[in-house]
């Protein structure tokens, strides 16, 4: 699942333009970051960082990373989930 401070339709937009994903992306938009801002990655431009969270079933972070640029690597995130 990925979540997002973009309204619902950005995240719809975005999706299309992607070619469709295989997962649920929830909206952030209101109140504007709120999840952001309990995990800590919300910032003062008023959108969030790019940020990763693993959280199993009794939900403990297991693994967390922000970006300050590009995008996520696959590898590195399949590898962590492999952990789990």
């Amino acid at each position: 699942m990925s979540i997002s401070c973009d309204s619902v339709f950005s995240n719809k937009v975005f999706a299309e333009k992607l070619g469709g994903i295989s997962f649920p992306m929830l909206s952030d938009f209101y109140p504007h970051g709120k999840a952001a801002q309990t995990f800590g990655v919300f910032n003062e431009k008023g959108f969030s960082k790019r940020a990763c969270f693993l959280i199993d079933k009794a939900g403990t972070i297991r693994f967390s990373k922000v970006w300050e640029k590009g995008i996520p690597e696959n590898n590195e995130l399949i590898a962590e989930i492999k952990k789990l």
